[in-house]
């Protein structure tokens, strides 16, 4: 049987198991083994919001941490890892800067720019993993936005990915998922309607 890497005592899990969405374990032993031995990189289920921390002295792996054990929260910090270059994954939350929820019209228009590539790989993963899809707007209660133009980019951005050359480290992440989830790329649709 292969090692779980859930109880992977090198790795700082501060959600309890018990606590994380139906799959993540799988999600987990499909990815961290090769995150591990080519990146020297874990997914991490933490209590608190995501953040990437860079390995440090005392932290041998350099960590992807995502939201309270959920699924799709993975698949979407697993995504900023991807378009993070090298430099970026050195840095604590890759050097990028996050407004909270609660942001004006502008600050938004800001956020979507940044988030339509990593959502797109988003959308990638998922449908590996036979997964729904949904854009995150990730501003609650803030100045109501229309999403359309969001929902597009996005939806643009996943087809032009499907149709040239993806990174490295995305398109072999793509494939560990079809193969663990059963996903099919030549099925692949991304249909705005979808999201």
């Amino acid at each position: 049987m292969a090692k779980s890497y859930r109880d992977n005592p090198l790795i700082n899990h501060t959600l309890p198991v018990s606590e994380w969405e139906s799959g993540v374990i799988q999600l987990l032993n499909c990815l961290n083994p090769w995150l591990a031995k080519h990146w020297q990189t874990q997914l991490v289920a933490v209590k608190d919001e995501p953040f990437y921390s860079p390995a440090t002295e005392g932290q041998l792996f350099h960590q992807i941490q995502f939201a309270h054990g959920y699924f799709n929260s993975a698949l979407h910090e697993l995504a900023h890892w991807c378009v993070a270059g090298e430099k970026r994954r050195l840095l604590p939350d890759f050097g990028y800067w996050y407004e909270p929820d609660g942001r004006s019209a502008e600050q938004q228009r800001v956020f979507e720019k940044v988030e339509v590539k990593p959502q797109a790989i988003e959308w990638h993963f998922a449908l590996a993993c036979r997964r729904p899809f949904k854009v995150s707007l990730d501003n609650l209660s803030g100045v109501p936005t229309d999403p359309r133009p969001f929902k597009q980019a996005v939806t643009q951005k996943a087809k032009e990915l499907a149709e040239q050359a993806m990174n490295d480290r995305t398109e072999t992440i793509v494939s560990l998922l079809c193969c663990e989830f059963g996903g099919n790329v030549s099925m692949f649709q991304f249909d705005m309607s979808d999201l």
